[in-house]
């Protein structure tokens, strides 16, 4: 352990399934991290999808919470892509102040054609299409949808694109899953965990965030050269190698916990924790719900759901399953 290691209690430790917002002021930095454990293995496991779907949706999963832990409304935030990859289908839908559910659409065929050639990284999953955000704080408001073009770019590329195009906030972004096997009393048991860490480069001043036609002063420790798209702020790019070093064993580990891991990054800039903000497995489907949709439908509509003189609707996110009388949408 290094000498200017502080040493965190777990009590110390806001733990899984808990997003911890921090500041790195003397860098303008903001940002949020999380470590997911029983939330995501649960719906993981509800699913049962291959392991490489698993792993995209996780992807997704962390994504969302990390941006809907930071909205100040009722509402929901909803995240979805649509490609024309394997996985052509992926849907996070998170109700404030922190419901999760999600569910993913893929081709058995391709998806085995993608796995047998080792075409399994996100963006080869995937494939081209887009990646939508969706904020919807409820009845009487009208929705807002921010849509970054997906072309072959990872999950993290493609939420640091958003950000910079629809936001106007440099931002990085740093995601990790991982399928770990403990002993149970029965033999190993496998259990899905995920991490991640998204940083926003806040200044006060706006012009700040502009980009200079040329960098000036020295480059920052750790930062090699200028690329094209950099923000040439001294202080972001060091927020930027920091984060860099991130790996991912560090982001999925429950050895390490976000506090200290944010502590070993910014130790010697300082860096301030927030009160976590938990996120729980739930879905908001209910009978009254999908009772209300059935409503709008028409008498075609119904009789063409009518199977064994029953509607039956299984929620995608959950897998609830539901029965209805068709009578009681039978309209006069």
């Amino acid at each position: 352990m290094a000498d200017n290691e502080r040493v965190l209690s777990p009590g110390d430790l806001a733990g899984d399934d808990a997003v911890v917002p921090f500041a790195v002021e003397t860098l303008d930095a903001r940002g949020r991290g999380v470590q997911l454990g029983p939330m995501l293995d649960q719906i993981l496991a509800r699913h049962d999808y291959p392991e490489p779907v698993s792993r995209l949706l996780a992807e997704m999963v962390v994504l969302t919470v990390l941006l809907g832990t930071s909205l100040k409304f009722e509402g929901k935030f909803i995240v979805q892509t649509q490609t024309d990859g394997p996985v052509d289908l992926l849907v996070v839908d998170f109700s404030t102040p922190g419901s999760v559910r999600a569910y993913a659409r893929f081709d058995e065929e391709a998806l085995a054609e993608a796995v047998a050639s080792g075409a399994t990284r996100s963006e080869e999953l995937l494939g081209n299409g887009t990646l939508a955000l969706t904020v919807d704080q409820g009845a009487y408001t009208q929705r807002y949808q921010g849509i970054v073009e997906l072309n072959g770019a990872d999950i993290e590329a493609v939420a640091e694109t958003y950000f910079r195009q629809s936001e106007q906030i440099p931002t990085t972004v740093k995601l990790a899953v991982a399928k770990i096997a403990r002993r149970g009393p029965n033999g190993f048991v496998e259990s899905w965990r995920a991490g991640g860490l998204l940083a926003q480069f806040l200044p006060e001043s706006p012009d700040r965030m502009r980009l200079p036609d040329l960098p000036g002063g020295d480059l920052p420790e750790g930062v090699e050269e200028y690329e094209e798209g950099d923000e040439f702020d001294d202080a972001w790019l060091e927020v930027r190698a920091l984060v860099d070093t991130i790996e991912a064993s560090e982001l999925t580990d429950p050895e390490v916990g976000v506090e200290r891991l944010l502590f070993r990054l910014f130790h010697e800039r300082g860096v301030r924790v927030f009160p976590p903000d938990q996120v729980i497995d739930e879905c908001s489907c209910s009978r009254e719900k999908i009772g209300g949709v059935l409503s709008s439908f028409s008498a075609e509509e119904i009789d063409e759901s009518i199977e064994d003189g029953k509607i039956k609707v299984t929620c995608e996110f959950c897998g609830t399953h539901y029965e209805f009388d068709p009578a009681e949408f039978t309209r006069d």
